[in-house]
């Protein structure tokens, strides 16, 4: 992971981000906003109430004020390999997190402190071959059965393909299909894995948005999820 790259566009990452978004007609917070949702969700369903949260890659911190929202008692890790990055999301001034930086192979965090853990839309900016390590040393500090879930973008979604290949931040992302990030979280020692595609309709036709629990199955949706066990 490249500490330079991503200290390059820490101060307009939010700018950035919202002007390549804009034909979905929607927010960076909204794509934070319904990441956290859904862990929550699964938390329900899964009867886990984390005591213990880490933010992989959380970079400016965009999702910390939706995991401080919807886990209040958690204690919040952002770990990521941008100083600068780590600098903004510590302004944002969020009670209960703790910002780390580490060296891009090993997180700086005992084995097994974690309660679970977020990966939101990271893997593709790291080169493949660094991928399944990564999710080995994830594992290492998960709580033995911890949830882990990992966010990317859909590359069988034109849509957006179009927006990573015209988005400067992303000039060296390569998107993962579903199936490979599971290969990948399978080979790292992960148990479980779940995937659900997400964002099938823009912010225009949002009164469809009910149907997307009857969609996750099908590989459409802009993003998409796995969801996997320590």
């Amino acid at each position: 992971m490249d500490e330079a790259e991503f200290d390059r566009f820490a101060e307009e990452y939010r700018a950035v981000h919202a002007r390549n978004i804009r034909a979905s007609g929607e927010t960076p917070e909204f794509f934070a906003a319904y990441k956290i949702a859904d862990m929550a969700d699964r938390c329900r369903i899964l009867d886990r109430a984390p005591r213990t949260l880490l933010d992989f890659g959380g970079g400016t911190g965009s999702s910390l004020p939706h995991l401080r929202d919807r886990f209040p008692a958690a204690a919040i890790t952002l770990a990521d390999v941008s100083r600068r990055s780590l600098d903004i999301a510590r302004g944002r001034d969020v009670a209960g997190v703790t910002c780390l930086h580490f060296d891009g192979m090993a997180l700086p965090l005992p084995d097994a402190s974690q309660d679970g853990a977020l990966a939101a839309c990271v893997f593709h900016h790291i080169p493949t071959s660094e991928h399944v390590p990564l999710l080995r040393e994830i594992r290492r500090v998960l709580a033995p059965g911890a949830p882990l879930w990992v966010f990317e973008h859909n590359p069988l979604n034109p849509l957006t393909r179009h927006a990573v290949a015209t988005c400067p931040f992303d000039a060296n992302a390569v998107l993962i299909r579903a199936g490979r990030l599971q290969a990948r979280l399978r080979a790292a020692g992960f148990e479980r894995t779940r995937v659900a595609y997400r964002i099938f309709f823009p912010n225009i036709l949002r009164g469809l948005r009910p149907l997307e629990p009857w969609l996750r199955h099908l590989p459409l949706g802009a993003q998409y999820s796995v969801e996997a066990c320590a």
